[in-house]
């Protein structure tokens, strides 16, 4: 092949050292130093740092309901009518998870009934985005399985970008959602405010969405004091194909992926060299008539690949150990595989499944895990806003049934006080 390669070209299992790396968040004192401002000194803590890092002297940090109705008013068609349709596929999908968690009381024996209740969480803050790019859909993927699940109040803080305030179609979201608390702050002091309150904002039970590197490490100081979501790290793509891959289609979404960040990571895993090679070609072709080629061209040179495996057996060997954010199967026959893959946060299956879909208007979440956290964890989903609550009823028949054990197993721990906690119950009257 003539020229540069853009996606370098690695053998499996000779990857780079780092390949299998987790990526630790480089820390700084100066966020600990900005939660404990905002801590302290609430509302002129917040107007302090967004003067400073968005250059925007704050008169008021809560949105007016006023200017949501205009940018909803406001709102081009076009643009109002991807919202709906986006907000009807979110909320569809969510209320089909939502049904897998029920109420129930079972009796594991006579006379033992034990069960669970499913409780949302009250209040949840929502993080948004708007630095290099207003993300609209991050509004939607987070607080549409909130409502889902029965959230009551939604706050949401994004940074102000436009004018002072925050971007009109993020606005117009908030609107057509039914979301009226929104606030014009962002970075570390947004995490902070939401956390613990200030005299304009009320605190959370948990935050949600993504940020960077110092909203990042924001959320990981306030966890415990409140609950998040999960520590997200640069986004993360990897496409298993065959030689029936489209090495078209493939570029396209590795570039797709590329523009995020410079820090995005772009992976192919195939068993064809001659699509690697025409991969590579079309990235050259496409990245020229890629207005985010800046980026894009930084994040493949950084952390774009193709790797070259003998086989698919190699490929899910790969892909589990790797477990990506994103995971595309560009191959000829997807279901021979699909069951042994473990390892990804959403799965894209055939040439027609686009993750920029998954990104918008699938009704997917993609709000997922990186940086190897799928190994444990799952994308944002209703889940993430309820709580499963256990109870626990009992006969005297069941007394009977379970004390025995339960006493045996106080003694051995030497545990007195639960021994006679259950003692005193089987010799009280009926």
């Amino acid at each position: 092949m003539r020229g540069k390669r853009l996606l370098k070209i690695y053998e499996y299992p000779r990857l780079p050292p780092n390949f299998y790396a987790y990526r630790e968040n480089p820390e700084t004192d100066k966020v600990k130093r900005i939660i404990k401002d905002v801590r302290q000194n609430g509302d002129r803590a917040l107007k302090k740092y967004t003067l400073r890092f968005d250059r925007v002297r704050l008169a008021g940090i809560r949105i007016r309901a006023s200017e949501i109705e205009r940018a909803a008013k406001n709102c081009p068609p076009r643009l109002r009518s991807a919202l709906k349709s986006c907000r009807q596929n979110i909320r569809r999908f969510a209320r089909r998870q939502f049904r897998s968690y029920r109420d129930f009381e079972y009796p594991i024996r006579p006379g033992v009934f034990t069960g669970q209740k499913v409780i949302p969480i009250e209040r949840v803050g929502v993080y948004v985005p708007a630095g290099r790019y207003p993300l609209v859909s991050t509004l939607l993927m987070c607080a549409i399985p909130a409502q889902v699940a029965g959230v009551r109040e939604i706050a949401v803080c994004s940074p102000p970008s436009v004018k002072g305030s925050i971007h009109p179609a993020i606005l117009a979201a908030a609107a057509l959602i039914g979301i009226r608390e929104v606030y014009r702050i962002g970075g570390v002091q947004a995490v902070a405010a939401l956390a613990f309150g200030t005299e304009s904002i009320n605190k959370v039970d948990k935050i949600v969405g993504p940020g960077n590197r110092f909203v990042a490490q924001a959320k990981k100081e306030v966890s415990g004091a409140v609950g998040i979501d999960f520590i997200a790290g640069p986004t993360e793509v990897m496409i298993i194909a065959d030689k029936s891959g489209d090495p078209g289609l493939i570029a396209a979404d590795l570039l797709a992926q590329a523009e995020h960040d410079t820090d995005a990571v772009p992976v192919v895993v195939t068993d064809s060299r001659q699509l690697a090679r025409r991969i590579n070609q079309e990235i050259k072709t496409q990245i020229a008539r890629l207005s985010t080629r800046n980026i894009a061209r930084q994040s493949l040179a950084k952390n774009g690949a193709i790797i070259i495996v003998r086989d698919l057996v190699n490929a899910l060997e790969l892909v589990n150990r790797r477990a990506p954010e994103h995971l595309e199967l560009q191959v000829k026959y997807p279901g021979e595989i699909i069951p042994r893959l473990k390892n990804f946060g959403s799965l894209f299956i055939g040439d027609k499944a686009a993750e920029a879909l998954g990104d918008y208007s699938s009704g997917l979440n993609h709000t997922l895990p990186t940086n190897f956290s799928s190994r444990y964890t799952g994308g944002l989903s209703v889940r993430d806003f309820i709580k499963i609550q256990t109870t626990f009823r009992l006969t005297r028949n069941g007394l009977k049934r379970i004390s025995p054990a339960a006493e045996v197993l106080a003694q051995t721990e030497g545990l007195e006080g639960h021994l006679r906690s259950i003692k005193i119950r089987r010799k009280s009257k009926p």
